[in-house]
């Protein structure tokens, strides 16, 4: 392995982000979607400096003191980021605000309130932002305070005649207020950043003093929860203090806009403990995740609507255990509609057949019909066993409500130790007729969550196939001993792969055999599609796979530290990035097996973490009208010519040429969806 070449898996979320950027860039897409893509790429990076720059920062202090087997990327990214942000500035300034204007839609960005609206804005500020604004003298010698992870602030340079010359730290309450505010005048529409509104009445919070000068910054922490291996108490108690500091972590970035004296600069830094965090030059505005949320809502603003699909055969059977008990069914979200994932849930819960129901939780919706339905069926009685994951980054106070309130109800709840996180998305169903017992279970790419399920691509599959159950249900009993004990034993899966047992290796037998196929002139190929590609031994046999002739065709999203297209090394694996108005999000695996094709999916990316430090379930798609629907999916993401890009040896999105026919995978999948559900009507 050490002969083979990697992409460095930080540069290449960089450039994941900048194809984010680059659909922004598109002329064709309504303007309130390219917004949104801009809303998105912000909330992107600011993970990114919560995430990895920790990372990033720790590695670059390292590599001055020691050798270390990752190069130093810390100035390339910074490079990146600034390239990046410069060209996001550019689409909003001179592309956006431009054709929002011309459709009266006024987004006033660094310009003066207009004369005809001042008067409602200053009634706006006093009647509402007032309340909320908590000046800090940062002149007094002795003042100390703490800057909230990614909270908008001001320093306000102030004076007059009769007092020296002094530093306030103003807070922005874009958390507690809207950060814009909508005005209406005329056949206008008027929408002023709460910033400026706080700018433009300065001199009423700061009487008989002079403003010198006001800019915005903000600090982005480290993310990362402190979880001691050796504690020993309740782990929902102790990630709850956790959550508390997470907000107090070390400072990352300190951004800021231009201009800010260097003065000023430097007493801000020591001031507030910034010496160690990246010093950003921004714009005047910062936080620009909050554009998402800009409104308007004007006719051919954003897309036309896809309704999900309702397939009305499923809909009107009598029980939907009964259904899938003759065939395997499949639901492929957002394009079908996610109402019979929650009726699997609200049958078990109301079915007096129903024995027990176990099920895994990783990221829950806030107000979740599904947990709900579980609350319901451990009131009446039944066996509920859930597997909540506490430890799902930025989702760790929502589980843990959903949790307490579960257990209230008398719900067995079961926590994963703190070095293994839970990412599988299972769960079974055991009914009790006429004294034998039956299964009926869902497996799927995504969460069980009817929230992202509106716009994340996944496939959750309902399935009776008893073999594969009783290993979930063996899965099950694994995770439920292993919460009480810390300890490992041996399972054999046999249907299943399962990380921690055989996922790895079982993927390594599957390219060996295709690489066998290759050497022995049978036909071969491998077919993945992923949301992050990072682990060296997987990469390594695909490479492996590639130098026999093996042809690999890989769809990952996001991280990738494959390098396709090398001679001698990755000739044989082409890498496509898919951007759309879903989110790409299914994992699933395709061995061409001798023209007897095998497809795997699951809750498993190829990265270290879900390779070495989660409980990931992967599993065979045995129908077989089934497994050609999933083959026509990834056939026609492969011809997408309109909204997937290459990704070349020099880690670049390339554009595909658009040759006719134009074929856009996400509208063409859907198309099969509406094909395939009327159908059956």
């Amino acid at each position: 392995m050490d002969h083979y070449s990697f992409f460095d898996r930080d540069l290449s979320w960089l450039l994941f982000n900048e194809r984010i950027l680059l659909e922004a860039a598109k002329q064709d897409l309504p303007v309130m979607e390219r917004v949104n893509f801009l809303s998105i790429f912000s909330s992107n990076l600011d993970e990114f400096y919560r995430v990895r720059m920790p990372v990033i920062l720790a590695l670059h202090k390292l590599s001055k003191h020691a050798p270390h087997d990752k190069e130093d990327v810390l100035e390339e990214a910074q490079q990146l980021i600034e390239a990046q942000q410069e060209k996001f500035g550019q689409i909003f300034t001179r592309e956006l605000i431009p054709l929002l204007k011309d459709k009266h839609a006024n987004l006033l960005f660094n310009e003066p309130i207009p004369a005809v609206i001042q008067d409602k804005v200053t009634d706006y500020f006093f009647s509402q932002v007032m309340a909320f604004l908590q000046p800090v003298d940062l002149s007094e010698t002795d003042k100390k305070f703490f800057p909230e992870n990614n909270r908008l602030y001001f320093l306000v340079n102030l004076g007059s005649e009769k007092t020296k010359e002094r530093t306030v730290l103003l807070n922005i309450p874009s958390n507690q207020l809207p950060r814009f505010f909508n005005v209406a005048s005329d056949d206008q529409q008027y929408i002023i950043f709460l910033d400026d509104i706080i700018r433009h009445n300065l001199d009423k919070l700061f009487k008989n003093e002079t403003v010198s000068g006001c800019y915005s910054f903000k600090i982005t922490r480290d993310a990362e929860l402190d979880l001691k291996d050796e504690y020993h108490g309740d782990l929902s108690e102790q990630i709850e203090k956790q959550l508390l500091k997470r907000d107090m972590g070390m400072a990352t970035r300190f951004l800021h806009q231009p201009n800010v004296p260097l003065r000023t600069l430097h007493m801000i830094s020591e001031k507030l403990g910034l010496q160690g965090s990246s010093v950003v030059e921004g714009g005047m505005y910062h936080n620009l995740k909050d554009l998402m949320g800009l409104p308007v809502n004007l006719p051919g603003t954003r897309y036309n609507k896809w309704q999900a699909v309702t397939d009305n055969k499923l809909t009107e059977t009598g029980s939907l255990f009964d259904f899938i008990a003759d065939q395997d069914y499949i639901v492929h979200a957002p394009y079908q509609s996610y109402n019979n994932i929650l009726r699997f849930f609200n049958e078990a819960a109301i079915d007096a057949d129903v024995q027990e129901i176990s099920v895994t939780l990783y990221r829950v919706a806030s107000d979740s019909r599904i947990v709900n339905a579980l609350i319901s069926a451990a009131l009446s009685g039944k066996k509920v066993r859930v597997m909540v994951e506490l430890k799902a980054r930025f989702d760790e106070a929502n589980n843990i409500k959903w949790a307490k309130r579960m257990k209230a109800a008398g719900v067995e709840i079961i926590y994963s130790d703190k070095a293994l996180k839970v990412h599988a998305k299972v769960a079974l169903v055991k009914r009790l007729i006429n004294g034998r017992v039956k299964y009926a279970g869902l497996l799927a790419t995504g969460n069980f969550n009817e929230s992202t399920a509106a716009f994340y691509t996944d496939h959750i599959l309902m399935t009776t196939n008893p073999p594969m159950l009783r290993e979930i249900e063996l899965l099950f009993i694994f995770l439920g001993k292993k919460a009480k004990t810390s300890e490992n034993y041996p399972i054999e899966f046999k249907h299943l792969l399962v990380a921690q047992f055989n996922l790895q290796q079982r993927f390594l037998d599957l390219i060996d055999r295709e690489i066998a196929n290759t050497k022995q002139g049978l036909p071969s190929g491998i077919t993945i599609k992923m949301n992050n590609l990072e682990e060296r031994i997987l990469i390594a046999k695909l490479y492996e796979a590639s130098q026999a002739g093996v042809k690999i065709s890989l769809i990952v999203r996001s991280i990738c530290c494959i390098i396709p297209g090398v001679k001698g090394m990755s000739e044989n694996i082409t890498v496509r990035r898919i951007v759309d108005r879903y989110l790409e999000h299914g994992r699933i695996f395709i061995f061409n097996n001798n023209n007897t094709p095998e497809v795997f999916m699951g809750s498993a990316d190829w990265m270290n973490r879900n390779i070495y430090r989660r409980i990931e379930v992967c599993f065979p798609v045995y129908d077989p009208q089934i497994r050609n629907e999933i083959m026509s999916i990834i056939d026609l993401q492969l011809k997408d010519n309109v909204q997937a890009v290459m990704l070349n040896s020099e880690l670049q999105n390339v554009a595909i040429e658009r040759n006719e026919p134009l074929i856009q995978s996400q509208r063409a999948i859907y198309e099969l969806v509406q094909q395939k559900v009327y159908e059956k009507v």
